[in-house]
């Protein structure tokens, strides 16, 4: 911490939506400040949600006590499945404070933690940065824990950047090193996906083909080892990818199908654009005919899903984890 910093201790809200990164190192570090923000919080009667990895939800239980933790105003899930797709988790922010419309929402969200594959790690990175435009002006304060022993220090020093707020040691200031939600989210794009193997399964589609794309990708899940229901999910996901290629990337895209060790991957890449950097991140209207809807379906149906917007357009990769090889966590 330099000097032009001006640490503060205590937790002063200057605007209505507060958005810090908590950096902790230890179990008493964790319970000290987010205990402490989650008691103080419900001691005012205010909403809580605590998303955060099994292990430290636990933790927290214990340190909140039986009686604490049953609240009715307080909910407490666990991020490695309610973010287990990092995409999925600023619409479940939104309708956690969109359930509270006159209050102020208090939200403990840690998306990233050591056992994230390095694309999780990028799509939360993104979703970090997201938070600052889908909660801009709103009554809120999201903190976001960062475990400075485990993770890596290019993770920390991402959290600088997608953080308008830093907390460490009981002191809070503002980051000097903050970017505003299109520059990260610019800089995610610019991130190369890893190759896609030479043995993929590719298919050309067009207006008129999305029953061919289904059947492709039914067939080759199959034969990939996914289970009915999952395999259902998935298809309807490329299908919807396929559709949005139809309809905004061109009228035509590519479909790749491959394997990795642990997962189904479908990628879907046309000549389209995302400009809206909130696409698939609300819950969509049924009169929404923007393109969001789909994309909305597929961060709901997989467990992790990647973008790129380049030069050449879109890619979007679809993962759906294989049976008894669980997603990383």
């Amino acid at each position: 911490m330099t000097e032009s910093e001006h640490p503060h201790t205590g937790w002063e809200d200057p605007e209505p939506f507060v958005h810090p990164a908590l950096f902790y190192r230890t179990p008493e570090e964790y319970l000290a400040a987010v205990g402490g923000f989650v008691t103080s919080a419900l001691n005012a009667g205010e909403p809580v949600l605590v998303a955060v990895p099994g292990p430290r939800l636990d933790l927290l239980r214990e340190h909140l006590g039986a009686e604490a933790a049953s609240v009715d105003h307080l909910t407490l899930v666990d991020m490695t499945e309610f973010g287990r797709n990092p995409g999925r988790i600023l619409a479940g922010l939104r309708d956690f404070a969109d359930r509270h419309p006159d209050r102020p929402a208090r939200i403990v969200g840690e998306p990233i933690w050591a056992r994230r594959s390095p694309a999780e790690v990028v799509e939360a990175t993104r979703h970090e940065a997201l938070i600052n435009a889908a909660f801009t002006g709103r009554t809120a304060t999201i903190l976001c824990p960062y475990d400075t022993a485990e993770l890596p220090p290019a993770v920390c020093e991402d959290a600088r950047r997608t953080h308008p707020v830093l907390w460490e040691n009981g002191a809070q200031w503002a980051s000097p090193r903050y970017a505003g939600p299109a520059a990260v989210n610019a800089d995610c794009d610019a991130l190369a996906l890893s190759p896609a193997p030479a043995d993929a399964r590719s298919v050309v589609f067009a207006t008129g083909d999305l029953g061919d794309v289904r059947h492709h990708a039914d067939t080759w899940a199959h034969e990939a080892g996914l289970d009915a229901p999952r395999r259902g999910d998935f298809v309807l996901a490329v299908a919807e990818a396929a559709a949005n290629s139809i309809a905004h990337g061109g009228g035509h895209g590519t479909l790749r199908l491959w394997a990795d060790p642990s997962s189904c991957v479908a990628e879907i890449s046309d000549r389209g654009r995302l400009t809206d950097l909130l696409a698939g991140r609300r819950r969509p209207t049924l009169d929404s005919a923007d393109g969001g809807r789909g994309l909305w379906m597929m961060h709901q149906l997989c467990d992790l899903v990647e973008t790129r917007v380049t030069s050449a357009g879109l890619t979007v990769r679809l993962h759906m984890t294989l049976p008894n090889r669980p997603a990383p966590r």
